[in-house]
């Protein structure tokens, strides 16, 4: 696979991820979600779910292939927001998929369960998604202005995602993610990952047009 066709598909997978993750938060936001029973079995409702999800799952991949654009340059803080950002999304996702799989059943068959008060260890489990989601995208996003190889908009804007992050799973919060990946993602589509020569340092912030 070509270095060209690389950069597309990075650039194609981010694009789609930020469209599914703003799409379907557009389609969650009318919703209120402090009728948490009638909202979760609404069919719109977990459509958009499961849309989201998939966002999810794209969200892992588009942190990894667009983390190897700036890998060099991003040093250490790199490395630690990659790996934050990646386990953070994997436990946010996992709590998502509880939301569009799970609770519906829930609502269905058991709907005093939503009036009962969560476990300690429950609690522990969702505040440690929430804050390692947004940790993780708000470092990636500060390596990102840091590498000077992304536009310094779309670095800032991974920053914001990330800290809107925190209520990632209420919409409209996931939105400034996804246009964040979605911004990278025609960044990419439009632009070419220099590859460095043997023995030469690849100057920051300085990716080759598409001819």
């Amino acid at each position: 696979m070509t270095q060209s066709t690389r950069s597309r598909l990075a650039g194609s997978l981010a694009l789609t991820t930020g469209a599914l993750m703003v799409i379907a938060q557009l389609v969650m936001w009318p919703f209120d979600t402090d009728d948490h029973v009638a909202t979760t079995q609404n069919v719109v409702f977990q459509l958009a779910g499961v849309l989201y999800f998939i966002s999810f799952c794209l969200l892992l991949l588009s942190a990894i292939t667009s983390y190897r654009w700036e890998a060099r340059e991003a040093g250490r803080l790199g490395v630690v927001g990659i790996t934050v950002a990646l386990i953070g999304t994997m436990a946010l996702g996992g709590d998502l998929w509880f939301e569009t799989f799970a609770v519906p059943w829930l609502a269905d068959t058991v709907p005093m369960a939503f009036d009962t008060q969560p476990t300690a260890l429950l609690a522990i489990g969702a505040i440690s998604s929430y804050l390692l989601f947004s940790l993780g995208w708000m470092l990636f996003g500060v390596a990102s202005l840091r590498a000077r190889v992304f536009p310094r908009p779309i670095s800032a804007a991974l920053v914001i995602g990330g800290l809107a992050g925190w209520s990632a799973l209420l919409s409209p919060f996931g939105i400034p993610l996804g246009l964040a990946m979605g911004s990278l993602g025609v960044w990419m589509l439009r632009t070419r990952q220099p590859v460095p020569s043997a023995g030469t340092t690849r100057h920051r912030g300085t990716p080759s047009p598409v001819s």
